[in-house]
């Protein structure tokens, strides 16, 4: 239930008749419950607002009574998912005293006068705002602040200043920036006329249309999916297709191309190729839905981030079946290689761009970092090249990352030309090329951040710790980051060990015998990983903690394959293991970027170190096939069971759909 609240005091514009023959703060209300709103009150003062907003029991949108927008562009701010509280963001001159802003990453962490920030300014507030329901008492203290404020003489419209004191309280506010469609802010007659023709003038479906697709995304993506895609989109929305259908179509479409290319043959190849690129399309296509119809939901976007993830590590595994069904020795290998180097540089990705949101929001060289370093100067250098979209430098900062577009036509065109081995290799290579430079990058500049950023979020939950970590003596020297990174490096002594030992039987098998004798430096190592459990209490509040969850994963990685190897377990088992766990992780990673809770049954995961600890008593046993097995599928059946308890069994207690209705929760 959303209430829109029409501030119309301190807009002169507000009773100016409208092409309509309405007024338009009349005009502008009637817009709102067009725009989706479960009701539409109109504020004749600041003390009005208030009340409505104490009132209110869930989110609220406030806006001043002076704005001219297409429908489209309400509707797009109230349904906007990029956060609970955003804000109406334009390109125009700052008039009459109105609020101009600086946003970075999509966030606003400066709002005022053009002369408190300096010429720092990237927008000017449009004159309306979704409030979360988290921020609505923000919302109402921010209102009674400025009347006390107006009667002292404090300049500018009304719904300005309610926004700069909503953002001074420190509300976090998204930017929603107009594009394509049109927004003005109005004070007179002439320039309402100018404002509804200027509306009047854009086909408004037609851009929404034109909307749907990213403003910013990667060079293949942009050039070879998005040229064409919204006819798709369109199509899907006229047949009535959710971004769910959508979805799961892509993975019907990605399933298909992994069972050829572990059929191998030069036909089944290219046709896997084509799929391969089909899919990718339609993957683009859920998104562009769900803009163009506005079905988000929290739901939706989790099973886009999960499906993605999961779509292409079956690739990987039908790309490993296929080299190895081809006869090279090492395919299974590569694509446990592929998937493990994949997970660890998206768990830097999403770890770093939570940094780098937190770092935009605090003040300059926040916790001691010193401004006017080589990190401030990298930091500098690539807020140009983003801002000169369509250069040379824009397109190869894009494309040299290696995203999933890339990673897709890479694969597709390596397996079609070639086979399944080079393109594994292919992937490889250029995937650890991109976490060198990312890396190396990223480091330099979160030295110049220094924000902790596990200090604000839940650090043993996306830790993974379980049980055992958490009773452990805490060492809070060296600290949590290179307690991990050691534990990484034991692990991967233990794997180059089993590999040198001739642990790697024909098939990419794991040989058993021949690595018997590691069997007893299983224990060693494990008691090296352990050592990273021990930073768990520790605080992590260094610049470059924003890598523990990564270098974890690394860990538990390395070390299960390890003890596969040397437990002589199949390589399709082990590769099956690690696929379900980059389930889980990638779970704990969705939920945090979209603002979830914990899955329901994560403590019966057990933590990665007493993972570890079972599958070292496997190695022990002499039973690391039937550890791999028996521990992947308990994993997988508590991941679907909190998939559902999640998703299905919890809203539906909290707040069950009445009867005639359906598709997604919006947002």
């Amino acid at each position: 239930m959303t209430l829109a609240i029409v501030l119309a005091a301190g807009a002169p514009a507000a009773s100016l008749p409208t092409g309509g023959g309405e007024s338009l703060v009349d005009g502008l209300a009637g817009q709102w419950r067009r725009a989706g709103v479960s009701e539409v009150r109109v504020a004749a003062d600041l003390d009005e607002l208030a009340e409505l907003a104490g009132r209110a029991g869930g989110p609220v949108v406030v806006s001043g009574a002076d704005l001219v927008a297409h429908t489209a562009v309400l509707r797009h701010l109230v349904t906007s998912p990029v956060g609970p509280t955003v804000a109406l963001v334009l390109t125009d001159r700052p008039t009459g005293g109105r609020t101009v802003l600086r946003e970075e990453r999509g966030q606003v962490v400066e709002a005022g006068r053009s002369e408190q920030l300096d010429g720092a300014a990237t927008g000017v507030f449009g004159g309306a705002v979704r409030v979360g329901r988290d921020d609505v008492p923000a919302l109402a203290a921010a209102a009674r602040a400025v009347a006390a404020g107006r009667a002292a003489g404090v300049p500018g419209p009304l719904v300005d200043q309610v926004f700069a004191s909503l953002t001074g309280q420190g509300a976090l506010v998204f930017a929603h920036r107009v594009r394509l469609l049109v927004a003005h802010r109005v004070d007179d007659a002439a320039g309402l006329a100018g404002a509804e023709a200027a509306v009047a003038a854009v086909d408004e479906d037609r851009a929404e249309l034109r909307l749907s697709v990213k403003e910013k995304d990667d060079f293949f993506t942009t050039f070879f999916v998005s040229t064409w895609s919204p006819y798709v989109t369109k199509a899907c929305a006229r047949l009535g297709l959710s971004p769910t259908v959508v979805t799961m179509l892509s993975v019907a479409f990605a399933v298909a191309a992994a069972a050829l290319f572990a059929a191998g043959g030069r036909p089944s190849l290219v046709a896997g190729a084509v799929l391969l690129y089909l899919g990718f399309v339609l993957d683009c296509v859920d998104g562009q839905v769900a803009r163009y119809t506005r079905d988000f939901s929290a739901w939706g976007g989790w099973l886009d981030t999960m499906a993605d993830r999961a779509k292409e590590y079956l690739v990987y595994g039908g790309l490993g079946w296929g080299a190895t069904a081809a006869g090279f020795r090492y395919g299974w290998a590569l694509a446990i290689a592929a998937m493990t180097l994949q997970t660890v540089r998206h768990m830097t990705d999403a770890w770093y761009g939570v940094l780098h949101d937190e770092a935009a929001r605090r003040p300059r060289n926040v916790g001691g970092g010193t401004g006017g370093g080589i990190g401030d100067r990298l930091n500098a250098a690539s807020t140009r090249v983003q801002a000169d979209a369509g250069s040379v430098s824009y397109w190869l900062k894009r494309t040299v990352v290696f995203p999933i577009g890339e990673r897709w036509a890479l694969i597709a065109v390596a397996a079609a030309l070639f086979d399944q081995r080079v393109a594994l290799i292919a992937v490889l290579t250029w995937g650890v090329s991109a976490l060198a430079y990312t890396g190396a990058l990223r480091t330099l500049r979160a030295r110049w951040m220094w924000v902790p950023v596990l200090d604000t979020v839940d650090a043993t939950l996306h830790r993974d710790d379980g049980p055992l970590a958490t009773r452990l003596p805490v060492l809070r020297r060296p600290g949590p980051l290179v307690l991990a990174v050691v534990a990484a490096l034991g692990a991967a002594a233990l794997l180059l060990a089993a590999v040198l030992a001739g642990a790697v039987g024909p098939g990419g098998d794991g040989a058993g015998e021949a690595a018997a004798p590691l069997r007893w430096a299983v224990p060693v190592a494990l008691l090296v990983l352990l050592g990273a459990a021990t930073g768990a209490g520790a605080a992590h509040n260094g610049p470059l903690d924003w890598l523990v969850p990564a270098a974890l994963r690394a860990a538990e990685y390395l070390f299960a394959i390890a003890v596969g190897l040397i437990g002589g377990a199949p390589a399709w088992l082990v590769f099956g293991y690690v696929f379900v766990l980059a389930l889980h992780h990638y779970d704990l990673v969705a939920r945090l970027e979209k603002r979830q809770p914990a899955p329901p049954l994560h403590p019966a995961t057990l933590g990665w170190e007493g993972r570890s600890v079972l599958l070292t008593l496997a190695a022990i046993a002499g039973i690391v096939s039937i550890g791999l097995a028996t521990l992947g599928i308990y994993l997988l059946a508590l991941f679907v069971a909190s998939v559902v308890l999640a998703w299905v069994v919890r809203p539906a207690r909290a707040a069950p759909m009445p009867v005639g209705t359906g598709g997604h929760a919006k947002l």
